[in-house]
């Protein structure tokens, strides 16, 4: 792209002084940070349709559903509606006694005014307090100085001051402040630290009533590691930071407002402003979902309750009429899904090491999370079928949602043929599809050969002392004709064998393989055999029997695999 010397590093965004950083050393977030939701006025000021008043209140009360203490609520001077919303929360008493609405205002006295009225009642209230304090915004919007700039933030921070402690007299109102220097990612950081401390020093925050400075990346502007550097800058050096709450608002210009702001939690920050799935303006918001369930997979509780993943999703699409991308980390359709046959072998292995270790964690291959803890299913959320899935994959699917154990060795021809399927009709087979295909290929199929009776017993073998043959009465049609037959052999598929060529057909095959297992727990559920059977040139033909009885079970498999392999050899005529 030709224009890049357009944008040289460090014109929008100043550069930070080499220093060696604290943060660096530190490789995981210890502890959930203080969350606060701005769904309801960053997010909703950026829908195309706004949310109406109805809706608000419902996402308000789901948002208090999912853990959230800190919840902005609008810019109640800047609209009626946004005031009639505040006024409604209030009024129908729907803010839950431990959770505090926090408002947006200018630093203008009308605006903190009419701010602190739609107030009134509110048991717990932040007040924040914004101006825009970047290089680019000084000399190209507002065309003033750092001093006066320094004054508008000075001005507000004694407005808010005095209001508080009128309202906070007659309605008894718990307020607390917070203060952000709009486009603080685009100011000089000493700038920064000047407007920050001169706020503070007028609110003169103490243990009991601390101060919530807010630092907004409005745009994001540079590399996550320098943003880091900013907050720690700040956090060294912001007056009475024992008293202070160091909050961060990301967003996501450059894709990477979820590394803001874990870099910028091992930075110094306490808190952490942003949205469901990082709806916003632009780009958006910082994804709260995403840092939250982040922490979540390095062992730390989030304090917030996504367990039900799909509602969460459900909620926000009802609400925002935004879509969550099917590969939105967490909450995506697909984000557990694999196709590819090596990640569903090693997933489903992956799943049996877990149930014959130690169930209790978790370190399945290419799955960062249970899918259970947030709602999600192993069955057609985890492996999915497709013209690139694999043996293991399809295996899987059969054994999960149906119950057949299919041997290894056969697993290979069975994902061959589903990929075939998948191929040829240039789409995802869904579970019940797969066994349709299955069932029709190897189950249960009786013509044109068919064992419609047997009866076996045993008698003592010549052939050693220490075993027992098989006797098999039984009853077959063949291509339509009747025989009753009668034979030994070492065991039961080989007596039936052994009297199957004693018919008109000549049945050349060898056994290769044999197994069986239960299809479900329950004692009434039925049996699956699986026999092999190869002929003279070792082409290999699978079939698989069920039955209540076992015995009969393995009768049908053989039954199932001549008939397989007659299709090719042409026992019948």
């Amino acid at each position: 792209m030709k224009n890049y010397n357009k944008y040289k590093v460090g014109y929008f965004n100043p550069p930070m002084k080499a220093n060696e950083y604290e943060w660096t050393q530190k490789d995981h977030i210890e502890k959930a940070p203080i969350w606060c939701s701005v769904d309801l006025r960053d997010g909703n000021q950026a829908l195309i349709v706004p949310m109406s008043l109805e809706e608000k209140v419902d996402f308000f009360q789901y948002l208090v559903k999912l853990g959230f203490k800190e919840i902005e609520v609008g810019f109640p001077a800047a609209s009626e509606t946004e005031y009639e919303f505040l006024r409604k929360l209030i009024d129908d008493n729907l803010i839950p006694d431990d959770v505090t609405v926090q408002v947006l205002t200018q630093s203008r006295a009308h605006i903190i005014e009419r701010t602190f009225e739609a107030l009134k009642g509110a048991k717990n209230a932040i007040v924040h307090l914004y101006n825009s304090t970047s290089f680019a915004q000084r000399q190209q919007v507002f065309r003033a100085s750092e001093e006066e700039i320094i004054q508008i933030a000075v001005d507000g921070a004694k407005m808010l001051k005095e209001y508080a402690a009128k309202y906070s007299a007659e309605t008894g109102t718990n307020f607390r402040f917070q203060y952000s220097p709009e486009s603080f990612t685009g100011t000089e950081m000493e700038f920064a630290l000047d407007i920050c401390n001169a706020v503070i020093d007028i609110w003169e925050p103490t243990p009991d009533n601390k101060v919530i400075i807010n630092l907004p990346a409005t745009v994001e502007m540079s590399m996550p590691h320098v943003f880091a550097n900013q907050v720690e800058f700040m956090s060294k050096n912001l007056h009475r930071r024992e008293n202070i709450i160091l909050s961060l608002h990301p967003h996501n210009d450059r894709g990477t407002g979820v590394a803001d702001a874990e870099l910028g939690i091992l930075a110094g920050g306490d808190r952490i402003e942003g949205t469901l799935f990082g709806n916003g303006e632009r780009t958006g918001n910082v994804d709260i979902v995403t840092l939250a369930m982040n922490m979540y997979t390095h062992g730390v509780d989030p304090e917030l309750d996504f367990e039900d993943m799909p509602d969460v999703v459900a909620h926000y699409e009802e609400y925002t009429n935004m879509t969550v991308s099917p590969r939105q980390p967490y909450g995506g359709a697909l984000v557990f899904a694999a196709f590819s046959g090596s990640h569903q072998d090693a997933i489903s292995k992956g799943m049996k090491w877990r149930e014959e270790t130690d169930p209790s964690k978790w370190t399945v291959p290419y799955l960062p999370l249970d899918p259970h803890d947030v709602g999600r299913e192993y069955d057609g959320d985890v492996i999915r079928i497709n013209s690139q899935s694999g043996k293991g994959g399809v295996a899987y699917i059969l054994e999960r949602n149906f119950g057949y154990t299919i041997p290894k060795a056969m697993m290979a021809e069975v994902g061959y043929m589903m990929k075939d399927i998948s191929d040829k009709h240039h789409e995802e087979l869904q579970p019940e599809d797969i066994f349709k295909a299955f069932e029709a290929e190897y189950i249960n199929d009786f013509s044109p050969i068919d064992i419609v009776d047997a009866t076996f017993s045993h008698f003592s073998s010549t052939k050693s002392a220490s075993a027992d043959g098989m006797t098999v009465k039984m009853r077959a049609i063949i291509d339509g004709t009747t025989y009753n037959l009668e034979a030994d052999g070492n065991g039961r598929l080989d007596a039936v064998s052994n009297a199957l060529r004693k018919t008109d057909y000549h049945f050349d095959y060898k056994f290769v393989t044999y197994s069986e297992h239960a299809i479900s727990a329950d004692s009434n559920s039925q049996a699956a055999a699986y026999v092999c059977i190869a002929d003279p040139k070792g082409n290999q033909y699978w079939g698989i029997g069920t039955h209540d009885d076992i015995i009969l079970a393995s009768v049908n498999a053989l039954v199932r695999a001549l008939n397989r392999m007659n299709k090719r050899i042409h026992f019948v005529k």
